[in-house]
């Protein structure tokens, strides 16, 4: 099919789920015509009383804190935290609806070309480079996807010569079936997720959409230090595939040499010089990865290697990861409530090295906590626990033999306990190993009220 073929007017699409992506995905099918049918947990008096306007409006069809009572749609469109398992979401889908996410509808509805970013971890940091590296080449582009603007918001308004420089988790990608990147990049692949993919063999298929529908024209860029990352071009992968190493040094690709940063000339084959490795600010080497994966990415779009090494010398970083907070008596501060998961967790611990507090807890997702403990000795002097799952963590200690951790009830009882245990040269370090949805709206609202109490010391 081709993308601008896709005519939605007149078919009955049902949204399930009123967040960002929800929101964009409505606006864009009204304004297309659509037959409109919407789905939310939320009763409507806790709906923006604007959003329903609009809807009501537009003529939609509201399932409000209830079931839809109707089948026989063309297409249901879920946002990122609904499972295609759900029960209603079969039966369209056994009645003919396809089922797709708003990324697919985006692609289809829209034009540009696409930069698609995936990975378990790292995605923010990368993707955010890569949109202020285009931005820096006076390229036409849009920084979009997971990072926080629905996709569908930019590409409708896209023409044929816009980048679209998209985050892409494992929930947009399971559900996409033409969306095809001119430039595809998968950074790693551990455990994540499991509650909703429930194998890590199905999880890593949702990440290998990302390159699914690609071509020989098109690039793959992918991280060989990482086998999780490198498995997944078993599932096929037609794109020419751009390897990235900060190990060691490649016949072709992105890796370091000399203690630069290299990429292999496509059409010559030699190494041309992004950057220096002691030139990149941002603290870890998961981090020289994430500046290898831009680098890789950006010149397979073709942008000027002094572009791409200006805008790395340059970047500081992202909010909410390993994000330098304060420092107070002699104790430093650091955000990094994007780590959500264990992996993520364990390379917050990894860039510190040694003197840590931590503070950790909230939604589990079903992990094993066992990895993220062993990573404790010789970094970690006490952690505090909170949330749902923090006696999860407390149970994987004890079986570590960390016994070093006490238990707090909030946010501001763990950053008072962590200033009153912290010594001078110590770094107090939220970096949770899990999801923030037991006690907070998002990870965001968690990293803000981090600060807000670390701020308040």
């Amino acid at each position: 099919m081709k993308r601008n073929d896709f005519d939605v007017k007149g078919k009955k699409i049902l949204v399930v789920g009123l967040g960002r992506s929800g929101i964009a995905a409505c606006r864009a099918l009204v304004a297309k015509k659509a037959e409109l049918y919407v789905q939310d947990s939320k009763q409507e008096d806790a709906v923006d009383p604007q959003l329903i306007s609009f809807l009501k409006d537009a003529g939609a069809v509201c399932y409000l804190g209830r079931l839809p009572e109707t089948v026989g749609f063309d297409m249901v469109v879920l946002s990122p935290g609904v499972s295609p398992e759900l029960g209603f979401v079969r039966e369209a889908k056994e009645a003919g609806a396809e089922i797709t996410g708003e990324l697919e509808l985006a692609y289809r509805l829209g034009k540009g070309q696409y930069v698609g970013i995936t990975g378990t971890n790292g995605k923010t940091t990368t993707t955010t480079l890569v949109g202020q590296i285009f931005s820096a080449s006076g390229r036409k582009s849009h920084t979009v996807g997971n990072i926080g603007v629905a996709v569908i918001s930019a590409s409708v308004d896209a023409d044929d010569d816009t980048w679209l420089i998209t985050e892409t988790s494992s929930f947009q990608l399971e559900t996409t079936r033409y969306f095809r990147p001119k430039v595809s990049a998968i950074l790693n692949l551990t455990p994540d997720h499991l509650d909703r993919h429930h194998t890590m063999e199905a999880y890593g298929a949702a990440k290998a959409r990302i390159f699914a529908a690609q071509g020989e024209d098109d690039f793959a860029v992918i991280n060989y230090d990482d086998e999780g990352a490198k498995s997944l071009l078993s599932h096929g992968c037609r794109a020419r595939v751009m390897p990235f190493s900060r190990k060691e040094e490649l016949d072709f690709g992105a890796f370091v040499k000399d203690d630069k940063i290299v990429v292999t000339d496509i059409e010559t084959g030699e190494p041309v010089e992004i950057c220096r490795v002691d030139e990149i600010k941002i603290l870890g080497t998961h981090n020289l990865e994430n500046v290898l994966a831009a680098a890789a990415i950006c010149f397979c779009a073709g942008i000027d290697a002094q572009v791409i090494g200006d805008t790395i010398r340059a970047f500081g970083g992202v909010e909410h990861r390993i994000e330098f907070c304060r420092e107070l008596n002699g104790v430093r501060y650091y955000n990094d409530t994007k780590g959500t998961n264990v992996d993520a967790a364990v390379t917050a611990l990894k860039a510190l090295e040694k003197n840590i507090i931590i503070i950790a807890g909230g939604d589990g997702k079903g992990q094993d906590f066992e990895p993220f403990l062993a990573e404790f000795e010789g970094r970690v002097k006490h952690m505090i626990l909170l949330g749902r799952d923090g006696r999860l963590i407390a149970e994987a200690a004890d079986k570590a033999g960390f016994t070093d951790y006490s238990f707090a009830a909030d946010m501001e009882e763990c950053v008072n306990k962590a200033h009153s245990l912290a010594e001078p040269g110590d770094s107090v370090l939220l970096s949770p190993a899990c999801a923030s949805w037991d006690m907070y709206k998002n990870f965001e609202v968690r990293g803000e009220h981090f600060k807000e109490c670390v701020n308040g010391l």
